[in-house]
């Protein structure tokens, strides 16, 4: 415990060198832009050290063995890291932007290494970095499942975590928002005139959450989001909606949903009410780059949803990929807010620790990269649909960035394939069982 604190202090302070951030223009007539940042988990204890498995305590002794400057894909973040992203993001960032931060500032730990305290520590500075980089912009923030100690564990009632993260978004958020943020860890805070913006609790569905495992609405944030969704619907307001863990079914594994099947059936049938109103959805927590669209019980395209990358690299020493360090700019139309474009941001990990210079580079444009209009409902579903043809280029472009260019040489077929065009394009129970059965493709 000692040396967790003792690094978490060293790395507050500590100065590295960034390079330069990429150029890039986007502001077109019409649109409006907003930024999306998750999953920054910072290790406190990471260091350069002879011994690989003491690199960090987030690899959970498993040999480090390519450790550098920006880290290693067995750790979480190192402090270098993060600033390194902000760094490179501030530049690109216009007076107009927003910001949304899907949750997780904690290291992969195990609890021990960890305590309530530390944890609102780690959130604290984390929220300080983003201030200092971002000073004159409004940050939307959701929590994590690791954004609680013991992880996982949030409960449907107020708490010091609740409570602190209350305190510390103060600067960005109004009273009703901080209100419902340090009961339940959800809110909603108008953007702008006809924007809203809806941040949910996610964790409160979450398998591993023994204390509402048994509750058919933890919270009240079912009951909460349905009456927030009526009275935007009423008051002619679109909706974007954050959370740090996904609606839908996991992308690398079969039949499992992100959170509790039966909250996951419920908020489905929210969201298919409300998709006039839902303009986008917005989600961390997989470290992974994915997309989802949302059909109605008829099979029509109603609300698109986006999974981003996380800054962490993290990955198990078993797993077979990682991801490379990335954040993103959302383009959107500032008449009826549907989301145009993406444009991703990316380090290459193991490039960067080589030159010890970090040189985030512009990854993709959504857009550009698979010869969409938008990214609108029916632009998804078409992609979707396009990744089942037999030798479609465009489904191992998908991968390539679901990995965030991690290792271009991973192929995914069969299974891995049926999984990941399932969760593009299945969010409940019927459509996503129908799909992975009758798979040909």
């Amino acid at each position: 415990m000692a040396q967790i604190v003792r690094f978490f202090l060293l790395l507050l302070w500590a100065a590295f060198p960034v390079s330069a951030a990429p150029t890039g223009s986007s502001y077109l007539s019409g649109t409006g832009r907003f930024w999306h940042i998750t999953d920054l988990h910072l290790d406190p204890s990471y260091h350069l050290a002879q011994d690989p498995t003491k690199v960090c305590f987030s690899s959970k002794g498993a040999p480090a063995t390519h450790a550098g400057l920006y880290g290693d894909f067995l750790c979480d973040s190192p402090y270098s890291l993060i600033q390194s992203a902000f760094a490179n993001m501030a530049p690109l960032t216009q007076p107009q932007d927003f910001i949304i931060w899907t949750g997780d500032s904690p290291p992969h730990v195990p609890p021990d290494e960890l305590s309530t305290d530390l944890v609102i520590q780690v959130i604290r500075n984390m929220t300080q970095t983003i201030t200092q980089y971002f000073p004159n912009l409004t940050v939307y923030p959701a929590l994590g499942n690791h954004d609680y100690w013991p992880q996982d564990q949030m409960p449907d009632s107020p708490n010091a975590i609740y409570k602190a993260a209350a305190a510390l978004w103060k600067p960005w958020l109004d009273t009703e928002a901080l209100t419902t943020l340090s009961q339940g860890g959800f809110y909603s805070q108008l953007v702008k005139p006809g924007l809203r913006l809806v941040s949910l609790n996610t964790i409160l569905y979450y398998g591993p959450d023994k204390i509402t495992s048994n509750m058919t609405d933890p919270a009240g944030q079912f009951e909460w989001l349905e009456k927030t969704l009526e009275k935007a619907a009423q008051s002619q307001e679109k909706v974007y909606v954050i959370a740090h863990v996904p609606v839908g079914y996991l992308p690398f594994v079969r039949n499992t949903t992100a959170i509790r099947e039966h909250h996951n059936e419920r908020l489905v049938a929210i969201f298919r009410k409300y998709s006039h109103v839902v303009a986008g959805q917005f989600y961390g927590h997989t470290h992974r780059d994915s997309i989802m669209v949302l059909l109605d019980e008829q099979g029509n395209p109603v609300n698109s949803l986006f999974v981003s990358p996380a800054v962490t690299p993290i990955k198990s020493f078993l797993e077979q990929y990682s991801n490379n360090p990335g954040f993103r700019m959302y383009l959107y139309d500032d008449k009826d807010y549907g989301v145009m474009d993406i444009w991703q941001y990316y380090l290459n990990l193991t490039e960067a620790n080589e030159k010890q210079r970090s040189d985030w580079r512009l990854e993709y444009i959504m857009t550009e990269a698979f010869g969409l209009a938008d990214l609108q409902p029916k632009s998804l579903l078409q992609l979707g649909l396009s990744f089942m043809l037999p030798q479609t280029k465009a489904f191992d472009k998908y991968f390539s960035h679901f990995m965030v260019s991690y290792d271009n040489s991973i192929i995914c077929d069969g299974s891995c394939k049926v999984n990941q065009v399932c969760a593009v394009l299945c969010l409940d129970l019927p459509a996503y069982t129908k799909c992975a059965a009758g798979a040909d493709w």
